[in-house]
């Protein structure tokens, strides 16, 4: 950055998505935010790997969460796709692009695994946070139920 002082190009690299995490997480986020720009709203990390249950057939699942104004759509995939291969902890990273949870709504069986298992690699604003916490006062409070049919979670309201 030419012209900048040795203050402001800290403050802006640390400003940017992904800088306080290791070097596969960082890659990761610095993915979906080369996709997603400023619309990138979240990144968590979820799946076997997290639950330490993978093995050499599974991958390293992130949800990329966009801003409600970017559709999720085939072509970020491709986007995705289209770069070099990435790995985390030797698995390859699979990104699932989704929208924010609206608030109240009874979450899809991917929302209500990852708001029991998820970790947080990026977000803006706490917003991803937030509504995860929601998600599991929900589960907590009895409000919603997590059933398992063929082996795939889901979860409904309870009563």
């Amino acid at each position: 950055m030419a012209g900048a002082s040795l203050n402001e190009y800290c403050a802006r690299k640390l400003a940017s998505p992904g800088a306080w995490l290791d070097e596969e997480a960082s890659s990761i986020v610095e993915r979906a935010a080369s996709i997603l720009g400023e619309a990138l709203v979240g990144v968590v990390a979820f799946g076997s790997w997290v639950r330490g249950e993978h093995d050499s057939t599974s991958d390293f699942d992130v949800l990329l969460v966009s801003a409600d104004d970017l559709p999720v759509s085939r072509q970020l995939y491709r986007r995705w796709d289209d770069a070099p291969g990435l790995a985390c902890q030797g698995l390859e990273v699979e990104p699932h692009f989704v929208h924010l949870l609206p608030e109240g709504e009874v979450p899809s069986g991917l929302w209500g695994e990852v708001a029991t298992e998820g970790i947080v690699l990026f977000e803006r604003g706490f917003e991803v946070s937030t509504r995860l916490a929601e998600v599991r006062r929900r589960i907590a409070d009895g409000d919603i139920i997590r059933r398992v049919a063929e082996g795939h979670p889901y979860w409904v309201r309870a009563g």
